[in-house]
């Protein structure tokens, strides 16, 4: 996943909206009102900002659900800032401290959607910056909570982008490396892996929110990975059009760009 963003990663589908003002005391202000600052930072394309409105919150409530997989999410867009291939200690703290967050979200409250898909993320982050072995080993984890999540909300599209990009990049895996996975480490769910389940997923993201810049790009490299070139052209085409929404939107757009001149002149089956 670049996840990704991802991804699956992946940035995603998440509406942030000011958390109703709570009545137990606190130092300074309730933990709703650190909350409701920091969706507004969030939503201002302003994660660092986010981060200490959400933390600010925690002091008073750590097992507050909204605060945890929220301070989780800005964390994950922190993180995105550094390349998958670059080695990165701070990154790889960044997403230490996002995994921890995600999973009190999921104790604090495990009948919402948002905390299992922020764990999924996090952990299709990780993997990416880490070697074969530790990818297969996340695998089930990544896959697990991408479904507990769309179990729980049904129209999450984050949830199915995750889920497309873990299809995508078990599928990127060599055939040795896949074959080793199934045969002696016990990941039997690699075997659900295929590159309609990436497509399907990443399709249903977009339909879901057409308007989200990480989708299209993620759909458009894996046609690209498949040879349906005119078909990553189309996703290309639109999120060229869409305004700017998510911290990283630039970025992918750039991406986006960069994947267009990779396959231009390219012809394949669409």
């Amino acid at each position: 996943m670049r996840l990704v963003g991802a991804t699956v990663a992946v940035a995603f589908s998440l509406s942030f909206q000011a958390v109703a003002a709570q009545s137990a005391p606190a130092p300074s202000s309730a933990p709703a009102d650190a909350i409701s600052r920091g969706v507004a930072a969030f939503t201002a394309r302003d994660p660092a900002t986010a981060l200490r409105e959400f933390e600010d919150a925690l002091q008073v409530d750590s097992t507050n659900y909204q605060a945890n997989w929220r301070a989780a999410l800005a964390l994950i867009n922190l993180g995105m800032e550094t390349p998958d291939a670059v080695k990165s200690p701070q990154r790889d703290s960044l997403y230490a401290r996002a995994e921890r967050y995600a999973r009190r979200a999921v104790q604090a409250d495990s009948t919402k959607a948002d905390g299992y898909f922020i764990l999924a993320n996090v952990l299709g982050r990780t993997a990416l910056t880490k070697g074969k072995s530790e990818r297969i080993r996340l695998a089930t984890q990544i896959r697990d909570a991408s479904l507990r999540a769309i179990d729980l909300d049904p129209s999450h599209d984050g949830a199915y982008h995750v889920l497309g990009r873990w299809n995508a990049e078990i599928m990127r895996l060599s055939g040795l490396s896949r074959f080793l996975a199934k045969s002696f480490m016990g990941a039997s769910v690699f075997k659900q892996a295929s590159w309609d389940n990436a497509i399907a997923n990443l399709e249903r993201a977009v339909e879901l929110d057409p308007k989200r810049i990480f989708h299209r790009l993620d759909l458009a490299t894996i046609y690209a990975d498949r040879k349906r070139y005119a078909s990553a052209r189309a996703q290309i085409d639109t999120l060229e059009t869409l305004p700017i929404r998510d911290y990283l939107d630039p970025r992918y757009k750039e991406e986006a760009a960069a994947l267009r001149q990779k396959i231009a002149g390219k012809k394949g089956d669409s």
